[in-house]
């Protein structure tokens, strides 16, 4: 799960925080309500997921109900594979 969660960190950082300190991104940073991912950045994201673990996200499940925080995607990613 760790493995997991630096993966999607990483990428959040490098796409949507360049410059941002890592450690300023925790497990329970809001990403979609405190606006760090608007809807362009999230279906990034979805698809980043899908290719990078080999998961379908369905429509339904790309919301703020799973995609807030680091933990909530890592969740998602686990529950999927």
């Amino acid at each position: 799960m760790e493995d997991t969660q630096r993966i999607v960190k990483d990428f959040i950082l490098a796409q949507f925080l360049p410059g941002e300190d890592p450690a300023a991104l925790e497990p329970t940073t809001p990403l979609v309500t405190s606006a760090i991912l608007d809807s362009l950045a999230t279906m990034r994201l979805v698809s980043f997921l899908e290719e990078r673990f080999g998961i379908q996200v369905e429509a339904h499940e790309a919301s703020v109900d799973n995609l807030n925080t680091l933990d909530l995607i890592t969740a998602l990613v686990r529950s999927k594979r």
